[in-house]
């Protein structure tokens, strides 16, 4: 296959611009089509490349809003919005506002995506029929198809019914007939299904030509989430069990540098959006905004280094869950701690005495200070500052944000033998026993369901809302309801936003025989 040279300058430039374009974005808009190249001349073969490259960097564009309202409402995670975001801080205690600007960002930006990674597929056929490598331009096409059911499928976890779309006509969106999830949900595991075949059988690190695309593996992964919220355990453990079998992925042996710019295309990582700058401290770089997740005060070990906005903050049940188990580094990548944080869980007679290892400074010096938002910060979405290219000061510059993990892989193939299917090659014990080990915990032997949904819990906290929606398809939503919260099933998914009710008949029509 063809060695892509400077693949990742061409990229990242081009993400770079279409970043600039999603940030101009009018909230209000009607969704179209936003071109991804001007006239393009098909019969360049050479030029094949361009609508994928094009496709990557649309989908690498997330808004910041979108994983935090994926990811608030679970037990795992509290807001810190306080005051000037009300309507998410209402979100995380089930209390909806379908005029909420994040509602309609999410729903509308995740659509507009949509149709462009259809664009994308369009014009890589067109390469195709002008005489194109076909192997190439099949691989090409079933690359986009991933990105779009990750999106696709983000969109299933908020709303309970969507659309599914064929083209990148926009104005399909306004003529559709409304699917249910569980119709998209099978809908995107038969697409994975077509894309598979066409799929490069390697570990995305190790690719030749995109160096960290997506991979036949990405997709199998994607088909098992999608299966599992349909309790298609089977499913489940047949894509997982592939993914297990090809011997490409193995456990980061860091849990800590995992989330570190170490971990960027580990061994572990199935999936991932890829963010540099360039090694350069100024200049065009390529990133996620991960000031939201940052704490809102902090002395770094790099003088300049900024601090975040304290929008998003592990809890307190999920650090007194993971103090229960005498999680170490799990718990210590996981959490940023604050002087206040540490004194509140100290109230608790039962935790009155901590491991000496909790503090306010992380292992890389950088200390966390109180501030009103929050009492703890995530540490998965933190980069020490004393990592950040010499010259950067952004939260989290030139971090990679990871999607999925070999060990989500592990425990979604475990789980799905603990729900009664067969696998092959490896048993549930081990697959969680991989998982703890690394982790320094002993080993467990005839594990239930309730032992691997505790060691997602404590594996996969914080990251992309799995706990909440495990704890949703299990129906096990008591653990949903603690301090403040109060689940109830009537709260599932949000409230479709007004902007878009107004806008697509078919949406409004359903809304109406709610």
């Amino acid at each position: 296959m063809k060695n892509i040279k400077n693949f990742t300058k061409y990229f990242l430039v081009i993400l770079v611009a279409m970043v600039a374009i999603n940030c101009d974005s009018k909230l209000d808009d009607p969704v179209e089509n936003l071109s991804l190249s001007a006239e393009e001349d098909f019969t360049q073969s050479s030029n094949m490349i361009s609508p994928l490259i094009g496709a990557y960097a649309q989908f690498y564009s997330r808004g910041w809003e979108e994983s935090l309202l994926i990811s608030v409402r679970g037990d795992d995670v509290n807001h810190g919005g306080l005051g000037d975001q009300q309507p998410f801080a209402d979100t995380d205690f089930y209390n909806y506002d379908k005029d909420y600007w994040m509602y309609n960002s999410v729903w509308q930006n995740g659509y507009r995506d949509i149709f462009d990674l259809h664009n994308a597929m369009e014009r890589i056929e067109k390469y195709k029929e002008a005489g194109a490598d076909a192997a190439l331009a099949d691989q090409y096409v079933a690359e986009v198809k991933v990105l779009r059911a990750h999106l696709l499928f983000e969109i299933s976890r908020l709303w309970s019914a969507m659309f599914i779309t064929n083209s990148s006509d926009a104005s399909e969106l306004y003529q559709a007939d409304v699917s249910s999830r569980d119709e998209v949900l099978q809908h995107i595991s038969d697409q994975m299904d077509e894309a598979i075949p066409y799929l490069l059988d390697e570990h995305p690190a190790n690719r030749a030509d995109v160096t960290g695309g997506v991979t036949k593996h990405a997709a199998l992964a994607i088909k098992a989430r999608a299966n599992l919220e349909l309790k298609n355990y089977q499913a489940v453990a047949e894509a997982t069990g592939q993914i297990i079998a090809s011997n490409k992925f193995s456990l980061f042996p860091d849990f800590y540098e995992e989330f570190k710019t170490a971990g960027k295309l580990s061994q572990e990582n199935v999936f991932e959006m890829q963010y540099s700058d360039f090694g350069q401290g100024s200049g065009p770089s390529s990133n996620h905004l991960w000031a939201p997740y940052g704490p809102q005060g902090w002395t770094p070990a790099v003088t300049g280094a900024s601090a975040g906005w304290g929008f998003y903050e592990p809890s307190l049940k999920f650090i007194k869950f993971m103090l229960d188990r005498n999680e170490t580094v799990r718990l210590e990548t996981s959490v940023l701690f604050t002087d206040r944080g540490i004194a509140k869980i100290k109230e608790d007679p039962d935790y009155a005495t901590l491991p000496s290892w909790i503090s306010n400074t992380t292992r890389d010096g950088d200390v966390i200070n109180d501030y009103a938002r929050a009492m703890f910060a995530s540490g998965k979405h933190y980069l020490p500052s004393n990592e950040l290219i010499a010259g950067r000061t952004s939260y989290g510059s030139n971090k990679d944000f990871i999607i999925i993990r070999y060990s989500e892989v592990l425990l979604m193939y475990a789980e799905a033998l603990t729900q009664g299917t067969t696998g092959t090659g490896m048993t549930a014990d081990q697959a969680v026993n991989l998982v703890r080990d690394r982790a320094g915990l002993d080993d467990l032997s005839g594990v239930t369901t309730q032992q691997v949904m505790d060691e997602k819990f404590a594996e996969l906290g914080m990251e992309w809302g799995i706990r909440y929606y495990d704890m949703v398809r299990l129906g096990t939503t008591g653990e949903l309801t603690y301090d403040d919260h109060v689940y109830s099933d009537n709260k599932r998914f949000l409230p479709f936003p007004q902007n878009q009710i107004d806008q697509i008949p078919a949406l409004r029509t359903y809304v109406q025989g709610l």
